[in-house]
């Protein structure tokens, strides 16, 4: 598996999360040897649900458009 960061090389770990509320200490995940990125599958799954960046033009007119409305509110 190549890290998502950094392309480097990811090695399955055992990770303890002591302040986790389900009861469970321990969880497995991948942690990048070469950056320290972790992976798990809860962050995969956020990562897969969150909404992609706005491209090109689209998003120099959202932009523009946040840019006016807060001169407007000032």
């Amino acid at each position: 598996m190549d890290c998502p960061r950094c392309k480097g090389v990811m090695a399955h770990d055992v990770f303890e999360d002591l302040r986790d509320d389900t009861g469970s200490l321990f969880f497995m995940g991948w942690r990048c040897i070469t950056c320290g990125e972790i992976l798990d599958p809860v962050i995969a799954n956020n990562r897969e649900s969150r909404p992609k960046p706005l491209l090109g033009r689209s998003r120099k007119k959202f932009a523009t458009q946040l840019s006016s409305t807060t001169a407007i509110q000032r």
